[in-house]
């Protein structure tokens, strides 16, 4: 691996880049921080595709792109002396370092749920006005509920075990199925199964599991198997549209017993 000196010269060349780039490519000098944003968003989805497939030269490169997103936007905000990437690395340095107190001060802290305890306390001294208030409103809908449930429990709003989840999941589940057996019941039926995944995603909270990287799981296990039936209709010469249930369930067994 490399030593750190070679880790410091391959930042110093990569800041020298980005300066030419900014200055000289057409299209890096026309970026502004909303043209980047939603590309910044498209290369952090692939970074943690690449994650989740556990693909080690991918998550290098999407890491490099990730990295020049930052190197971007704190070169745009220099041009207007707002900050520079010295200040953000900085900024971060010293963020850690306060909130870290049991390496770098004399507060205690054992285990992982003591760690994560210090956390939420001091980001409390530090002006956000809830614990929640550091789980972000852009983020998706499961993440988020992930995010708030783990956030309450550092200060002790949660259940003592996965089975006292349990319970809440079967409970929330009968709810939902009273619900749905109403008619023209939509908005309740609605709530109800916003409570049964919230409910859910604690339980995999509970349980160790990361639902988004599940579903994600399942999203790919879904996609391949679907291909692999397209795949045979296919070779048989056939359009799925003319293809039975049946016969198209019978595809999707093969690939999955395989």
């Amino acid at each position: 691996m490399n030593t750190k000196a070679q880790k410091l010269e391959a930042f110093s060349r990569v800041l020298d880049i980005m300066d030419e780039l900014r200055e000289k490519c057409p299209w890096d000098k026309k970026q502004t921080f909303q043209t980047l944003r939603h590309l910044t968003i498209e290369e952090t989805y692939e970074l943690t595709d690449a994650i989740i497939k556990n693909d080690l030269p991918e998550i290098k490169k999407e890491l490099g792109d990730v990295l020049l997103h930052i190197l971007f936007y704190a070169r745009i905000a220099s041009e207007t002396q707002q900050f520079d990437m010295a200040d953000v690395i900085n900024s971060l340095c010293e963020k850690l370092i306060v909130r870290h107190p049991h390496i770098y001060s004399d507060a205690k802290a054992d285990t992982e749920q003591e760690v994560k305890e210090n956390w939420e306390q001091i980001k409390l001294k530090e002006g956000n006005k809830s614990v929640l208030s550091g789980v972000s409103k852009g983020t998706p809908s499961l993440v988020k509920a992930l995010r708030m449930q783990d956030k309450a429990s550092q200060v002790g709003f949660d259940w003592d075990t996965a089975e006292k989840v349990w319970a809440k999941v079967l409970e929330e589940f009968d709810e939902l199925k009273y619900e749905l057996d109403q008619p023209d019941n939509l908005q309740k039926s609605q709530e109800e199964f916003g409570d049964l995944l919230f409910s859910l995603i604690n339980l995999a909270r509970k349980s160790g599991i990361n639902p988004d990287d599940a579903l994600e799981y399942t999203n790919q296990k879904f996609l391949n198997r679907f291909m692999f039936i397209e795949e045979r209709a296919n070779l048989l010469n056939k359009k799925l549209t003319d293809m039975t249930l049946t016969e198209m369930d019978e595809i999707w067994n093969e690939i999955k017993n395989k």
